[in-house]
């Protein structure tokens, strides 16, 4: 089950596309976190969540905190698609799908592909609260951008 509106966010240790182990209760020290999980790197719709996320969240400013991608592809794949997509965010490798079932976001077989995650994303505060989450089952939609800017802004203020 995925955590609940208001309750805590599971806090994990995964290591990044440059192979740094990044720890959630460690960067929310630094301010809210907008983590987002995505199916699989290099895929069309991921690609375009995770580069709006990158032009219209991360790089304006003009919300506080800061995104964290979690996917179950090694880190040499998010290395591979940070570095083609110009990605200056952590991309989380999720290998041994952990987190994905902390979270409740296993999609347990899209067209053949086993125990990846859905397509989600959770606002979290400094404090470790979960203030908005969106979790969808249909892998080619992307997430509310308006809602999840909306939360984080609730955040800044």
């Amino acid at each position: 089950m995925p955590p609940e509106l208001g309750s805590i966010a599971p806090d994990f240790t995964l290591p990044d596309q440059d192979r740094r182990p990044v720890t959630l209760s460690a960067e929310l020290k630094d301010g809210p976190v907008l983590l987002a999980f995505f199916p699989g790197a290099f895929s069309d719709t991921c690609t375009q969540e995770i580069c709006t996320l990158r032009d219209s969240l991360q790089a304006t400013g003009n919300v506080p905190g800061r995104v964290i991608g979690v996917s179950v592809d090694t880190f040499f794949a998010l290395k591979a698609w940070a570095t083609a997509q110009r990605i200056t965010f952590s991309l989380l490798s999720d290998f041994n799908k952990t987190v994905i079932y902390q979270y409740g976001v296993v999609n347990e077989d899209m067209i053949g592909l086993k125990n990846i995650a859905k397509r989600a994303v959770f606002v979290i505060d400094r404090d470790g609260r979960i203030h908005h989450r969106e979790i969808l089952d249909d892998a080619r939609l992307e997430p509310n951008y308006a809602r999840v800017r909306d939360a984080l802004a609730v955040l800044g203020a």
